[in-house]
């Protein structure tokens, strides 16, 4: 079988098992999940601490499935913590113990997909976003952040619309801050007609085939370089 088949039937296996995915709510209740998966970082923090000030990516499955982050983004030192179908507002309840306590140089945040399809509007998302920088910059002032835009999967095509409103109004507010940043990786997702590359994605038609990371690393790694270049 060949690895990238391999690779989608590990993915698909994940998402039909995961109870929180099954139980995703049609209107966000802001119910927190993901508890025992956050207690096992931890836990493996406790065991084998991370690097401090280091490169944290966190967020969604989009970046959970990153299985080959830190080579990918080598010899940048990274650190991945995102979690399950994480939400923007689980983004936030965890982050005090998740995140701020590596006292991260860079942070790459990517959620806000799975809001969407609880019904959430793209103000509200955000807004959530805006908070998450401000409580970082509240303990770690020189902390950089950048968005990773929200993926215009072909199975999100309905709601295409509220995905382009967040990565517009994170966009906008990034601007506004020299510690901020935008990372738009969709056009890498499409073909020279306008098309969705179905190539990129397995079966579901949201998450990712191992070339789509390579697509990713792309538009993420000259950036992140930059930036880490520019904190030495």
């Amino acid at each position: 079988m060949k690895t990238g088949t391999l690779f989608a039937a590990f993915i698909l296996q994940l998402i039909v098992w995961s109870p929180q995915a099954m139980a995703q709510p049609a209107v966000p209740q802001q119910k927190i999940w993901f508890q025992k998966e956050v207690k096992e970082l931890l836990k493996q923090d406790r065991s084998t601490p991370p690097p401090r000030q280091a490169i944290v990516f966190t967020g969604s499955s989009i970046f959970r499935f990153w299985v080959t982050l830190e080579r990918d983004m080598s010899p940048l030192p990274v650190v991945n913590r995102a979690f399950g179908g994480a939400r923007t507002w689980e983004v936030l309840h965890y982050m005090d113990s998740l995140i701020l306590p590596l006292a991260p140089s860079i942070i790459v945040y990517y959620c806000g997909g799975n809001d969407i399809e609880s019904g959430a509007a793209a103000d509200d998302i955000a807004r959530r976003f805006a908070e998450f920088c401000t409580r970082v910059h509240a303990s770690l002032p020189k902390t950089k952040i950048f968005f990773v835009s929200i993926n215009k999967a072909p199975q999100k095509f309905e709601k295409w619309s509220v995905i382009d409103e967040v990565n517009r109004q994170a966009a906008a507010y990034c601007a506004q801050d020299v510690r901020l940043g935008f990372i738009d990786s969709n056009p890498a997702f499409f073909n020279e007609n306008g098309q969705p590359r179905r190539e990129l994605y397995i079966g579901d038609g949201l998450h990712f085939m191992p070339d789509a990371y390579r697509e990713l690393t792309k538009a993420i790694k000259p950036v992140l370089e930059k930036a880490w270049k520019e904190l030495r």
